[in-house]
């Protein structure tokens, strides 16, 4: 399987996320009902975007997922409750840590390789972020076509952010016009300020999303 096939809806891709995630996350509780697919869905942590799709919406991606071979049906040891499998590191001949990076950037959108790393915690564990930055580089040069892609730098941000190509190509943010004309000492300041900002509030983001995941892992 490659790229090269039909690209993946959004809802389609946060239900592989979803999947690959509740795999390691939740084990006792997968392969996943289908109520329990959309509630992981539609959850409002670790999530980006926010979905509020309903389980009919939800069904009919299922069926185009399990054309491709992507997700499969069981009925688990009750074989009572229909649920559902993902099959897409098989799929794409991909290992666990792709696997875990590809997920992750399915569901909480372009990433930082520190936060991808951070991100992946629970999924995959890397020694470092140049593992990271190993498998991610490896994704991008795939022979049967690439998975994610690097992402211009925006104006004062520190790191290049990753994003998966599983949808199609990425939107790219225009340049504010502000920052593009303004004076260059102005400018550099203004990146440097940002820079900080944004590295506080991804030190901040991943933080709090790794208290929201260990507390759901509880409630579960």
């Amino acid at each position: 399987m490659s790229h090269a096939l039909p690209a993946l809806t959004l809802l389609e891709a946060r239900i592989l996320g979803v999947l690959v995630e509740k795999e390691k996350t939740t084990p006792d509780a997968y392969p996943l009902t289908l109520n329990s697919l959309a509630s992981g869905c539609n959850q409002k942590s670790s999530r980006e975007p926010v979905m509020s799709v309903g389980e009919s919406e939800i069904q009919a991606a299922l069926e185009e997922l399990r054309s491709r071979v992507l997700v499969l049906e069981t009925y688990g040891a009750s074989g009572r409750v229909l649920r559902y499998a993902q099959n897409f590191g098989k799929c794409y001949s991909l290992p666990q840590a792709s696997v875990a990076l590809l997920a992750v950037l399915m569901l909480r959108g372009a990433q930082t390789v520190s936060e991808l790393r951070a991100n992946c915690e629970r999924l995959y564990r890397f020694d470092d972020a140049s593992s990271v930055e190993a498998y991610l580089d490896e994704l991008a040069a795939r022979g049967s076509g690439a998975l994610v892609v690097r992402l211009p730098k925006q104006p004062g941000s520190r790191e290049h952010r990753w994003v998966h190509l599983l949808c199609g190509e990425p939107s790219l943010p225009a340049e504010p016009a502000r920052l593009r004309d303004a004076d260059p000492g102005v400018n550099a300041a203004l990146a440097d300020r940002v820079a900080r900002l944004e590295q506080e509030l991804a030190e901040l983001r991943t933080e709090l999303h790794a208290a929201l995941d260990r507390l759901a892992g509880k409630t579960l």
